[in-house]
């Protein structure tokens, strides 16, 4: 049963400080879920209950909850009321692995999905060329998908790979690793970068979130034994859902 008619009860934000009574209703909701009193799904009390409880103005409450709405507070579902809104589960990527999307989402038992964006061959851009480090007249193959996992938008991938390692793109239906592997041609190392970035109009659209969204933009650059350059891959990863993590260690004369 839900703590929350309780927490609300006993509270009371019109006593003492000068901050609006709105800002204090927010403090008071969000310090209650911090602290373990509210969890994720409960409900909270109508405006008209919480303004008796409270001894504030359904106007005030009213405006609270817009704001906690707004940042993913509070969820409001017509006809059934107000909640607690679930907290999002983030995904952890080890930088120190070198793995394909496919293979991330496998090892967390998450199924994944594509909708791809291009899949063709043709000649390289300046920066291919010099990344790839391609013949003149070489030509690449370009895989670019929207790659979900449980049909959530969470990446978009823009792959590029020398054409005679993919001759046909359209081979490829999931794990771009995995088909490499198949032709004998499993990336063994990688560099990549990263930096933070906000999402386009149009990026932004296709994962679901405002233009200016915040992004980890990630470059990647995946070499074979035989140090030849198998793929450069940029990538636009949910800010909201990804976390990157590094294993540090104390180099040696500390």
């Amino acid at each position: 049963m839900s703590a929350a008619p309780q927490i609300f009860a006993r509270a009371r934000i019109a006593d003492g400080g000068p901050a609006p009574l709105y800002l204090k209703l927010k403090r008071l909701v969000t310090d209650a879920i911090a602290q373990g009193d509210l969890a994720d799904h409960d409900a909270i009390p109508g405006e008209r209950d919480l303004a008796r409880m409270l001894g504030i103005s359904r106007v005030t409450v009213r405006k609270a909850f817009a704001d906690l709405v707004a940042d993913g507070v509070l969820v409001q579902r017509r006809g059934s009321g107000t909640f607690v809104a679930a907290k999002e589960e983030r995904i952890e990527l080890p930088l120190s692995r070198l793995t394909s999307f496919t293979e991330d989402m496998r090892l967390r038992g998450l199924p994944t999905t594509s909708d791809w964006i291009e899949r063709s061959v043709g000649l390289p851009t300046p920066e291919e060329a010099l990344v790839l480090a391609l013949s003149p007249g070489e030509k690449v193959s370009r895989l670019q998908r929207l790659r979900r996992a449980e049909d959530k938008p969470l990446a978009i991938e823009r792959a590029a790979i020398p054409h005679r390692f993919l001759p046909d793109p359209l081979a490829i239906e999931t794990s771009l690793y995995e088909a490499l592997t198949d032709r004998g041609l499993r990336p063994v190392r990688a560099l990549q970068r990263l930096h933070a970035t906000a999402l386009s109009k149009g990026d932004g659209e296709m994962l679901g979130l405002p233009e200016g969204s915040p992004a980890l933009f990630t470059e990647r650059v995946a070499y074979l034994a035989d140090g030849r350059v198998v793929e450069f891959t940029r990538s636009h990863y949910r800010g909201d859902s990804y976390d990157f993590v590094a294993e540090l260690h104390l180099s040696e004369g500390s």
